[in-house]
């Protein structure tokens, strides 16, 4: 169902909306310490990240939760963690040689970090929120976020994500997150900020949760 937020029509996606969103993903995360790290030329960064959000997008769309704005401006996509599920590894393995080629390497290091320092208790993850770099400053992404939000804080979960610069970070916690402990990715990859946003307790949230890491290895 659609709603308005903020004057702002947030809507479910739907695969007809998958070539828009696609586009708005690999703009938006086209530059930034973590794209620098992962695809050093922008060039090859281009395609790679195409075909990158267009599995992410699917995925989404097939398991997870995605929403989108009335403009197809924006797109976010949430994946419910309640409990532990399955995972073939040897087959996201595959998935990310056919869409990263050479670049692989750094997309399952990326990935295996993710997993590994991923919370436990049951939350929802925010896998990636994207504003048409046109349209970015103007409270869309945010708008687009506490629409989630507010069906989260009925459902009294929390809520988890990676920021991956530094103004992505200042927004969450803006928007009710508290910053955990920090992830730096490997050969002098940049830092990636794990954050939290607590299911509503009275008059506060519930902290961020320890974490253990998982050591697994695809």
């Amino acid at each position: 169902m659609a709603v308005t937020n903020n004057d702002l029509i947030v809507r479910p996606a739907t695969e007809a909306d998958a070539g828009r969103l696609i586009a708005v993903l690999a703009a938006a995360f086209h530059d930034g310490p973590v794209a620098d790290w992962l695809i050093p030329d922008v060039e090859q960064r281009c395609a790679v990240y195409y075909r990158y959000f267009r599995d992410a997008l699917h995925h989404g769309l097939k398991h997870g939760e995605v929403y989108t704005t009335s403009d197809q401006s924006a797109v976010a996509i949430w994946h419910p963690h309640l409990e532990p599920g399955p995972t073939d590894l040897h087959k996201r393995l595959e998935t990310l040689e056919a869409i990263a080629g050479v670049h692989a390497p750094k997309f399952v290091l990326l990935e295996e970090m993710f997993d590994a320092f991923h919370p436990d208790e049951p939350h929802h993850h925010l896998a990636y929120v994207a504003v048409d770099p046109q349209q970015q400053s103007r409270g869309i992404g945010a708008a687009l976020l506490n629409h989630h939000h507010r069906h989260l804080d009925r459902l009294h979960l929390p809520a988890y994500l990676e920021a991956t610069n530094m103004r992505n970070r200042q927004l969450y916690l803006r928007l009710g997150y508290t910053a955990g402990p920090t992830m730096a990715l490997p050969t002098d990859g940049p830092t990636i900020w794990r954050m939290w946003r607590g299911r509503p307790i009275a008059t506060r949230r519930s902290p961020f949760p320890p974490t253990r890491p998982r050591r697994r290895s695809l």
